[in-house]
Protein backbone atom coordinates (compact mmCIF):
# COMPACT_ATOMS: atom_id res chain seq x y z
CA UNK A 1 0.00 0.00 0.00
CA UNK A 2 1.42 3.58 -1.28
CA UNK A 3 1.24 6.05 2.20
CA UNK A 4 -0.28 9.05 1.82
CA UNK A 5 1.69 11.58 -0.54
CA UNK A 6 2.30 13.99 3.17
CA UNK A 7 3.21 10.68 5.15
CA UNK A 8 5.77 9.72 2.22
CA UNK A 9 7.22 13.18 2.61
CA UNK A 10 7.97 13.28 6.01
CA UNK A 11 8.98 9.72 5.82
CA UNK A 12 11.87 10.55 2.71
CA UNK A 13 12.67 14.14 4.96
CA UNK A 14 13.10 12.55 8.03
CA UNK A 15 15.62 9.51 6.24
CA UNK A 16 17.16 12.05 4.54
CA UNK A 17 18.30 14.15 7.93
CA UNK A 18 19.15 10.66 9.75
CA UNK A 19 21.14 9.88 6.68
CA UNK A 20 23.02 13.28 7.33
CA UNK A 21 23.53 12.96 10.70
CA UNK A 22 25.70 9.43 10.03
CA UNK A 23 27.66 11.49 7.37
CA UNK A 24 28.85 14.04 9.53
CA UNK A 25 29.54 11.96 12.42
CA UNK A 26 31.55 9.79 10.39
CA UNK A 27 33.97 12.27 8.34
CA UNK A 28 34.22 15.89 10.40
CA UNK A 29 38.14 15.68 10.41
CA UNK A 30 38.38 14.63 6.56
CA UNK A 31 36.40 17.32 5.64
CA UNK A 32 38.12 19.80 7.83
CA UNK A 33 41.28 19.08 6.16
CA UNK A 34 39.61 19.55 2.60
CA UNK A 35 38.76 23.04 3.41
CA UNK A 36 41.83 23.96 4.95
CA UNK A 37 43.49 22.93 1.93
CA UNK A 38 41.10 24.66 -0.43
CA UNK A 39 41.66 27.91 1.18
CA UNK A 40 45.31 27.70 2.34
CA UNK A 41 46.93 25.41 -0.20
CA UNK A 42 50.70 26.53 0.55
CA UNK A 43 50.49 26.12 3.87
CA UNK A 44 50.21 22.72 3.85
CA UNK A 45 52.33 19.58 2.25
CA UNK A 46 49.81 17.07 1.96
CA UNK A 47 46.67 15.62 4.23
CA UNK A 48 48.96 14.22 6.73
CA UNK A 49 50.68 17.18 7.26
CA UNK A 50 47.89 19.18 7.54
CA UNK A 51 45.82 16.42 9.93
CA UNK A 52 49.33 16.73 12.30
CA UNK A 53 49.32 20.73 12.34
CA UNK A 54 46.04 20.82 12.86
CA UNK A 55 46.35 18.92 15.89
CA UNK A 56 49.54 19.93 17.20
CA UNK A 57 48.06 23.71 16.77
CA UNK A 58 44.78 23.58 18.29
CA UNK A 59 44.02 19.78 19.53
CA UNK A 60 41.61 16.99 18.30
CA UNK A 61 39.02 20.07 18.96
CA UNK A 62 40.17 21.38 15.54
CA UNK A 63 39.47 18.62 13.41
CA UNK A 64 36.10 18.68 14.77
CA UNK A 65 35.67 22.63 13.95
CA UNK A 66 32.27 23.22 12.40
CA UNK A 67 30.75 20.57 13.51
CA UNK A 68 27.52 22.16 14.65
CA UNK A 69 26.99 24.49 11.30
CA UNK A 70 27.96 21.03 9.62
CA UNK A 71 25.37 19.05 11.24
CA UNK A 72 22.97 21.75 10.76
CA UNK A 73 24.00 21.78 7.22
CA UNK A 74 24.22 18.08 6.69
CA UNK A 75 20.49 17.71 7.74
CA UNK A 76 19.02 20.25 6.14
CA UNK A 77 20.71 19.46 3.05
CA UNK A 78 19.94 15.86 2.80
CA UNK A 79 16.51 16.18 4.61
CA UNK A 80 15.65 18.61 1.69
CA UNK A 81 17.69 16.43 -0.90
CA UNK A 82 16.15 13.39 -0.24
CA UNK A 83 12.39 14.98 0.21
CA UNK A 84 13.23 16.76 -3.12
CA UNK A 85 14.18 13.49 -4.50
CA UNK A 86 11.41 11.73 -4.48
CA UNK A 87 9.15 14.38 -5.28
CA UNK A 88 11.66 14.92 -8.50
CA UNK A 89 10.99 11.42 -9.10
CA UNK A 90 6.75 11.99 -9.19
CA UNK A 91 7.81 14.61 -11.74
CA UNK A 92 10.39 12.83 -13.95
CA UNK A 93 7.24 9.97 -14.16
CA UNK A 94 4.99 12.69 -15.16
CA UNK A 95 7.04 14.66 -17.85
CA UNK A 96 7.82 10.47 -18.91
CA UNK A 97 3.90 10.39 -19.06
CA UNK A 98 4.41 7.60 -16.99
CA UNK A 99 1.92 5.63 -14.06
CA UNK A 100 2.78 6.94 -10.53
CA UNK A 101 4.82 4.82 -8.43
CA UNK A 102 6.31 3.30 -11.59
CA UNK A 103 10.20 1.79 -10.95
CA UNK A 104 12.43 4.41 -12.96
CA UNK A 105 15.75 3.42 -14.49
CA UNK A 106 18.82 4.54 -12.87
CA UNK A 107 19.44 7.55 -15.34
CA UNK A 108 15.54 8.80 -14.64
CA UNK A 109 16.62 8.59 -10.70
CA UNK A 110 19.91 10.33 -11.51
CA UNK A 111 17.66 13.28 -13.39
CA UNK A 112 15.83 13.32 -10.34
CA UNK A 113 18.50 13.80 -8.18
CA UNK A 114 20.51 16.63 -10.18
CA UNK A 115 16.89 18.27 -10.01
CA UNK A 116 16.33 17.62 -6.23
CA UNK A 117 20.14 19.16 -5.23
CA UNK A 118 18.40 22.75 -6.58
CA UNK A 119 16.10 23.18 -3.47
CA UNK A 120 19.20 20.82 -1.36
CA UNK A 121 21.20 24.03 -2.48
CA UNK A 122 19.19 26.24 -0.97
CA UNK A 123 19.04 25.33 2.37
CA UNK A 124 22.58 24.14 2.33
CA UNK A 125 24.52 27.40 1.43
CA UNK A 126 24.15 29.40 4.69
CA UNK A 127 24.91 26.61 7.25
CA UNK A 128 27.95 25.61 4.82
CA UNK A 129 29.23 28.98 4.85
CA UNK A 130 29.13 29.46 8.38
CA UNK A 131 30.87 25.42 8.79
CA UNK A 132 33.73 26.85 6.00
CA UNK A 133 34.65 29.87 7.56
CA UNK A 134 34.87 28.20 11.32
CA UNK A 135 37.28 25.37 9.75
CA UNK A 136 39.31 27.79 8.27
CA UNK A 137 39.10 30.32 10.92
CA UNK A 138 42.57 29.74 12.33
CA UNK A 139 44.34 30.13 9.04
CA UNK A 140 42.47 32.94 8.44
CA UNK A 141 43.78 34.69 12.30
CA UNK A 142 47.33 33.38 11.70
CA UNK A 143 47.80 35.18 8.65
CA UNK A 144 45.92 38.05 9.54
CA UNK A 145 43.37 38.15 7.24
CA UNK A 146 41.19 38.54 10.40
CA UNK A 147 41.19 39.95 14.08
CA UNK A 148 41.30 37.16 16.21
CA UNK A 149 38.01 35.90 18.55
CA UNK A 150 35.67 35.22 15.70
CA UNK A 151 36.01 31.63 16.34
CA UNK A 152 32.83 30.62 17.54
CA UNK A 153 29.17 30.02 15.77
CA UNK A 154 27.47 32.50 16.72
CA UNK A 155 30.52 35.00 16.24
CA UNK A 156 30.74 34.07 12.82
CA UNK A 157 27.22 34.43 12.15
CA UNK A 158 27.08 37.89 13.75
CA UNK A 159 29.42 39.36 11.57
CA UNK A 160 27.47 37.89 8.53
CA UNK A 161 24.45 39.42 9.88
CA UNK A 162 26.48 42.88 10.61
CA UNK A 163 28.49 43.50 7.18
CA UNK A 164 26.11 41.81 4.67
CA UNK A 165 22.94 41.51 6.06
CA UNK A 166 20.78 38.00 5.75
CA UNK A 167 21.72 37.66 2.06
CA UNK A 168 25.25 37.10 3.40
CA UNK A 169 24.73 33.62 4.19
CA UNK A 170 23.72 33.26 0.15
CA UNK A 171 27.79 34.06 -0.44
CA UNK A 172 28.48 31.50 -2.82
CA UNK A 173 25.12 29.83 -3.76
CA UNK A 174 26.00 29.98 -7.29
CA UNK A 175 28.75 27.75 -6.69
CA UNK A 176 27.04 25.83 -4.24
CA UNK A 177 24.21 25.08 -7.37
CA UNK A 178 26.95 24.54 -10.60
CA UNK A 179 28.18 22.40 -8.07
CA UNK A 180 25.49 20.05 -7.01
CA UNK A 181 23.33 19.79 -10.33
CA UNK A 182 26.25 17.76 -11.81
CA UNK A 183 27.06 16.39 -8.87
CA UNK A 184 24.19 14.70 -7.69
CA UNK A 185 23.53 13.33 -11.17
CA UNK A 186 26.14 11.72 -10.88
CA UNK A 187 26.42 10.64 -6.90
CA UNK A 188 22.46 9.28 -7.70
CA UNK A 189 23.26 7.85 -10.91
CA UNK A 190 26.30 5.81 -9.71
CA UNK A 191 24.60 4.53 -6.44
CA UNK A 192 21.91 3.32 -8.20
CA UNK A 193 24.02 1.80 -11.07
CA UNK A 194 26.08 0.40 -8.26
CA UNK A 195 23.19 -0.70 -6.40
CA UNK A 196 21.62 -2.75 -9.79
CA UNK A 197 25.02 -3.91 -10.17
CA UNK A 198 25.21 -5.91 -7.09
CA UNK A 199 21.57 -7.11 -7.00
CA UNK A 200 22.24 -8.45 -10.54
CA UNK A 201 25.31 -11.21 -9.80
CA UNK A 202 23.51 -11.81 -6.18
CA UNK A 203 20.63 -12.59 -8.04
CA UNK A 204 18.25 -10.37 -5.79
CA UNK A 205 16.51 -7.05 -5.51
CA UNK A 206 18.13 -3.41 -5.31
CA UNK A 207 16.83 -3.16 -1.15
CA UNK A 208 17.99 -6.72 -0.64
CA UNK A 209 21.76 -6.72 -1.35
CA UNK A 210 22.78 -6.22 1.86
CA UNK A 211 24.39 -3.77 4.07
CA UNK A 212 28.14 -3.86 2.66
CA UNK A 213 26.81 -3.92 -0.78
CA UNK A 214 24.65 -0.85 0.26
CA UNK A 215 27.35 1.06 1.94
CA UNK A 216 29.81 0.94 -0.81
CA UNK A 217 27.20 2.06 -3.10
CA UNK A 218 26.95 5.11 -1.45
CA UNK A 219 30.62 5.49 -1.16
CA UNK A 220 30.97 4.72 -4.78
CA UNK A 221 28.40 7.26 -5.78
CA UNK A 222 30.00 10.22 -3.57
CA UNK A 223 33.58 9.36 -4.79
CA UNK A 224 32.17 9.93 -7.90
CA UNK A 225 30.46 12.94 -7.30
CA UNK A 226 33.53 14.65 -5.63
CA UNK A 227 36.03 13.17 -8.66
CA UNK A 228 33.32 15.59 -10.90
CA UNK A 229 32.82 18.62 -9.30
CA UNK A 230 35.70 18.95 -7.28
CA UNK A 231 37.43 21.91 -8.91
CA UNK A 232 34.22 23.57 -8.06
CA UNK A 233 33.87 22.94 -4.60
CA UNK A 234 37.04 24.73 -4.09
CA UNK A 235 36.27 27.84 -5.57
CA UNK A 236 33.21 27.71 -3.72
CA UNK A 237 35.14 27.02 -0.36
CA UNK A 238 37.45 30.40 -1.17
CA UNK A 239 34.76 32.68 -1.62
CA UNK A 240 32.51 31.69 1.13
CA UNK A 241 35.84 31.97 3.30
CA UNK A 242 37.89 34.71 1.47
CA UNK A 243 34.49 36.80 1.78
CA UNK A 244 34.87 36.92 5.81
CA UNK A 245 37.80 39.46 5.16
CA UNK A 246 36.23 41.65 2.68
CA UNK A 247 33.88 41.08 -0.88
CA UNK A 248 35.22 38.53 -2.93
CA UNK A 249 34.99 38.10 -6.52
CA UNK A 250 32.43 35.97 -7.89
CA UNK A 251 32.55 32.19 -9.30
CA UNK A 252 34.33 32.74 -12.58
CA UNK A 253 36.40 35.34 -11.39
CA UNK A 254 37.84 33.11 -8.50
CA UNK A 255 38.07 30.09 -11.01
CA UNK A 256 40.51 32.20 -12.69
CA UNK A 257 42.42 33.93 -10.08
CA UNK A 258 43.51 30.41 -8.72
CA UNK A 259 44.57 29.18 -12.47
CA UNK A 260 46.52 32.32 -13.41
CA UNK A 261 48.20 32.57 -9.63
CA UNK A 262 48.23 29.09 -8.40
CA UNK A 263 47.74 26.87 -11.61
CA UNK A 264 45.16 24.26 -11.72
CA UNK A 265 46.78 21.83 -9.17
CA UNK A 266 45.54 23.77 -6.37
CA UNK A 267 41.98 23.57 -7.67
CA UNK A 268 42.90 19.72 -6.27
CA UNK A 269 43.93 20.60 -3.45
CA UNK A 270 42.16 18.76 -0.68
CA UNK A 271 40.95 15.74 -3.05
CA UNK A 272 42.94 13.18 -0.57
CA UNK A 273 40.74 13.81 2.82
CA UNK A 274 37.75 14.00 0.21
CA UNK A 275 38.29 10.52 -1.06
CA UNK A 276 39.35 8.82 2.04
CA UNK A 277 36.26 10.29 3.68
CA UNK A 278 33.70 9.64 0.91
CA UNK A 279 33.15 5.86 1.24
CA UNK A 280 32.69 5.85 5.28
CA UNK A 281 30.41 9.19 4.92
CA UNK A 282 28.22 8.66 2.31
CA UNK A 283 28.35 4.75 2.89
CA UNK A 284 26.88 5.71 6.15
CA UNK A 285 24.79 8.56 4.57
CA UNK A 286 23.01 5.55 2.65
CA UNK A 287 22.68 3.14 5.17
CA UNK A 288 21.00 5.48 7.71
CA UNK A 289 18.92 6.69 4.63
CA UNK A 290 17.77 3.22 3.66
CA UNK A 291 17.32 1.54 7.19
CA UNK A 292 15.25 4.79 8.54
CA UNK A 293 13.34 4.93 5.48
CA UNK A 294 12.55 1.27 5.58
CA UNK A 295 11.69 0.83 8.95
CA UNK A 296 9.62 4.00 8.62
CA UNK A 297 7.66 2.61 6.02
CA UNK A 298 7.37 -0.66 7.49
CA UNK A 299 5.90 1.32 10.69
CA UNK A 300 2.91 2.68 8.14
CA UNK A 301 2.13 -0.28 6.54
CA UNK A 302 3.47 0.60 3.28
Amino acid sequence: MTPHPVIQAVIDFAAGAAGGTACVLSGQPFDTAKVKMQTFPTLYRGFIHCFISTFKQVGLRGLYKGTTPALLANISENAVLFLSYGLCQDAVRLLLRMDKGAELSDIQKASAGSLASIFSSLALCPTELVKCRLQAMHEMEATGKVAKGQSSVWSVVKTVLRTNGPLGFYQGLTSTIVREIPGYFCFFGAYELCRTTFAHHMGTDKDSIGILPLMFSGGFGGACLWLVVYPIDCVKSRIQVYSLAGRQEGFIKTFLSIIRTEGFTALYSGLTPTMIRTFPANGALFLAYESSRRFMMDTVGA
